[in-house]
């Protein structure tokens, strides 16, 4: 079964988003592709830091379909 959860973007190491969510606090965030998430919330790249989103957990645990909330 997906779960909705909220996700926070803490900063951008290279490539990669670092966000939180209520599983993974900051000292263990999970990374996720940048460009993934201009693409899917319409944010642009500069703007990521701080953003505060909605993704879905999926059966593998896996964060997908990132959206504004």
């Amino acid at each position: 079964m997906s779960e909705r959860v909220s996700v926070r973007v803490l900063l951008l190491f290279g490539d990669q988003a670092e966000v939180t969510t209520p599983h993974r606090d900051h000292t263990d965030p999970e990374r996720v592709p940048a460009e993934r998430l201009v693409a899917e919330t319409g944010i642009p790249r500069e703007k990521l830091a701080g953003a505060k989103l909605v993704a879905i957990v999926g059966d593998d645990g896996e964060l997908k379909g990132f959206e504004r909330p």
